[in-house]
């Protein structure tokens, strides 16, 4: 296998005697790097790759060491997981002052979801289907992580995701290539503003590239393996609209795409990212991808660090076998100067437009960090951000909102809780200053009085508790009180009161890398509180913190309300008693669909006809469905209800029969039938069902935010075009092709109107 893989490369790879020419389209930068790069020796150019972790942000075993050492050599192009003004300046100082080029360092973080004010996880950030917001809640990460020194973050990560036993779902937009894509630019756009060199940007990172999201078994770090029609149809569009939006750099994933693992793919990185696509920023792998490749079978370090450069990649994430390897390889013939000066430029121009080389310390301010980190201002866009992102996914009776009077009982371990408001990938957060939902709800009470009971652990799995405290974190600890002692204080309190909220669900580390669960019930000691509440014949609110869809059935039985905040960030507790007592009517949707049971993963919506279907009543065997559960899901993509109602008229269609690049208008009139002011996402998706591969059922198109007051009605027109019709077929051609088509207009990817409509190719 070796010596095949080594004569692969000999064979690939081509030789060049001139210095490759930067190609960034600025001819003043052009020029500045080409004379760099003609007075750097070919140990710094590969320096420029290499970048080691000398922080708290380590997601794997392996830990760089003599990082100073190799900065003052010329052996380092970035430094991961070093943060704040102070620990910024001192090591660029080392890189300008005492290297021989002094060239600066480029400083990156994982800045996912806001950096010390922290907003909804990502999965909660698409449920508000606000693109604004989601670009405000980027601008906010970006102002505070460029203030405490960072220029470059490893967000936005916009795999698509169907399993939700794959714990990076919460770091992701959901299942949906459209609104993906969407959420994938806002977020770049956020970060990035106006130009890479203003001091309060910083350079997105889009991730993990690609189709990481298709793990088997949901299980992380595993194979992916899917036809190219999936990839192109569904799992790489994403990546493609962060990628238009700007992003200046993209990172490989660890698993294999075609067998090949990303990080060496050439067809990857190289034959779609730079040749279909004409991507021009850089390629930084994944947290030791290169040197995962050995284990994935292809070749000692020398062998899939050379395999990784020839591929397309730029920068070396905590491996260090481009470092410690590519001279070898170049003296070898194994790797050429061309593309090692490649790789180099593509970093330099990167350090260029981010404004280091011009200062340094651009993004080093102590009075910027003194002053705009963790202020009022960034709480409150974390506040608003949040309370957009609940979904409500049931409300009998309207329990909600609460009323400011009587006895309102908050029990749960998740109630009087700060560390877990702020979910997973919270690097430089402080949950110590989150506000918890049992502080937001007692300062917006008003007369109702607001008793308090724990009521079980998180968990009382111990060994389950020990995966979770990984690294020796104490992020989940149990009571000191017996499990019966604190249901029996829960139920003493809820006795006295007119309504309980149980505040339950995952914990931080739940969910999140390295977070893979086989089940998605509630945990056990956390559903035996609410079953043990469910009996009291009180009125149950369930406010649920997730970083996932969850299999939620028995709750949807018993259960009155059901909020889904996500993990909500720094603010969780205001924006839930914002929420709760009616200051904001909930508009978030469900950007992943909810299953009934586990056996029914992987469960989507755009999912493909069968020559089977089962017509989800009749119990003839021999289709599609299970013995033993419906097909399906318990909450539909799309998914979420108000305080208020809507009603959806009929479609009304401007056109029926449609030639060429002709467009349609496809309108409905919504109005609001209920008593409260309320937003809705009307969303509208297109059926193509005859054509020449099988096409989902429905696909999202397009959506838009309308907000009524009572009784209040307002059409809503979307315009339909030939664009939203093409789809890549099986020669990989994306385009159209004539036939019928259904249009449906909707709350949810269940509940639709739908229109047909006649749309000839054949004047073209």
């Amino acid at each position: 296998m070796k010596k095949t893989l080594s004569a692969l490369l000999l064979i690939t790879v081509f030789f060049s005697c001139s210095e490759k020419k930067s190609t960034g389209g600025d001819s003043k930068m052009d020029t500045f790097i080409n004379d760099l790069m003609a007075r750097m020796t070919i140990e710094e150019k590969i320096g420029q790759l290499n970048l080691p972790v000398a922080g708290g942000a380590v997601t794997g075993i392996a830990i760089s060491k003599d990082v100073e050492d190799k900065i003052r050599k010329g052996q380092v192009g970035g430094i991961f997981g070093v943060f704040g003004p102070d620990k910024v300046r001192k090591v660029q100082e080392v890189a300008v002052n005492e290297s021989r080029l002094k060239i600066p360092l480029i400083f990156g973080l994982d800045v996912i979801h806001g950096h010390r004010t922290i907003f909804p996880i990502p999965l909660g950030l698409a449920a508000t289907w606000n693109p604004d917001l989601i670009r405000k809640s980027a601008q906010v990460a970006a102002q505070e992580a460029s203030a405490e020194g960072l220029n470059w973050t490893f967000s936005p990560m916009v795999d698509i995701a169907r399993d939700p036993r794959w714990g990076r779902v919460s770091e992701g937009n959901g299942e949906d290539p459209h609104l993906g894509s969407i959420v994938a630019a806002a977020m770049v756009k956020g970060y990035q503003g106006d130009g890479l060199s203003r001091n309060n940007t910083i350079m997105a990172c889009v991730k993990h590239f690609g189709l990481y999201g298709g793990s088997e078994a949901g299980r992380d770090y595993n194979t992916v393996d899917m036809s190219r029609i999936a990839m192109y149809n569904y799992y790489l569009p994403p990546y493609k609209a962060a990628l238009d939006a700007g992003a200046g750099s993209i990172m490989s994933s660890f698993n294999v795409v075609d067998g090949i693992p990303a990080t060496g793919n050439r067809w990857l990185l190289t034959d779609v990212l730079r040749n279909e696509w004409g991507y021009k920023g850089f390629v930084v792998s994944d947290y030791t991808s290169v040197s995962e490749m050995i284990n994935h079978g292809m070749g000692d370090i020398q062998t899939v660090s050379a395999l990784a450069l020839h591929a397309g990649l730029d920068m070396d994430m905590v491996s260090e076998g481009l470092l410690t390897t590519l001279k070898k390889s170049l003296d070898e013939g194994k790797v050429t100067q061309q593309e090692i000066d490649q790789a180099c430029m593509r970093i330099l121009e990167a350090k260029y437009k981010l404004g280091l080389f011009e200062d340094p310390y651009l993004y080093v301010s102590e009075e910027r960090a003194k002053n705009e980190v963790l202020n009022t201002e960034t709480r409150g866009a974390s506040r608003e951000v949040a309370a957009h992102s609940f979904v409500l996914l049931k409300n009998k009776g309207q329990v909600l909102p609460l009323k400011k009077q009587g006895t309102i009982a908050l029990i749960g371990p998740l109630a009087d809780n700060h560390r877990d408001m702020l979910g997973t990938w919270v690097i430089a957060g402080e949950w110590e200053k989150s506000v918890s939902v049992l502080e937001g709800v007692k300062a917006q009470a008003g007369g109702a009085k607001v008793v308090h009971a724990k009521g079980s652990n998180i968990t009382e799995d111990k060994e389950f508790i020990k995966r979770l405290n990984f690294f020796n974190q104490q992020m989940v600890t149990l009571d000191q009180r017996s499990t019966d002692a604190m249901k029996q204080e829960a139920l003493r309190v809820a006795a006295g009161a007119d309504v309980v909220v149980a505040v339950i669900g995952e914990s931080q580390s739940m969910s999140g890398e390295s977070s893979s669960r086989t089940n998605l019930d509630i945990p056990e000691s956390q559903k035996e509180l609410l079953k043990a509440l469910a009996r009291t014949g009180k009125k149950i609110v369930l406010v649920l913190f997730t970083g996932r869809p969850l299999t939620l059935t028995w709750e949807e039985a018993n259960v009155d309300a059901i909020l889904n905040v996500w993990a909500p960030g720094t603010e969780a507790g205001n924006a839930i008693a914002d929420v709760l007592f009616g200051v904001h009517n909930p508009s978030g949707k469900l950007p992943s669909t909810f299953p009934r049971s586990v056996g029914q993963i992987p469960l989507y919506y755009n999912h493909l006809p069968t020559g089977r279907p089962w017509d989800g009543v009749s119990e003839t065997k021999f289709k599609t469905n299970y013995l033993d559960e419906s097909n399906d899901p318990l909450y539909p993509f799309g998914f979420g209800l108000s305080y208020t109602t809507f009603d959806y008229s009929d479609i009304s269609l401007s056109k029926t029969n449609l030639t060429g690049n002709e467009s349609l208008t496809a309108t409905v009139t919504l109005k609001n039938t209920g008593s409260y002011e309320g937003e809705e996402v009307v969303q509208l998706y297109i059926g193509d069902p005859v054509a020449t591969i099988s096409r989902p059922v429905k696909e999202l198109k397009d959506f838009a935010r309308v907000s009524l007051k009572p009784g209040e009605s307002k059409e809503v027109s979307f315009t339909v075009t030939p664009e939203m019709l093409k789809f890549y077929n099986s020669q990989l051609k994306y385009d159209w092709e004539s036939g019928e088509f259904n249009i449906y207009i909707g709350t949810n990817s269940r509940d639709v109107k739908v229109a047909k409509v006649m749309w000839s190719i054949s004047s073209r």
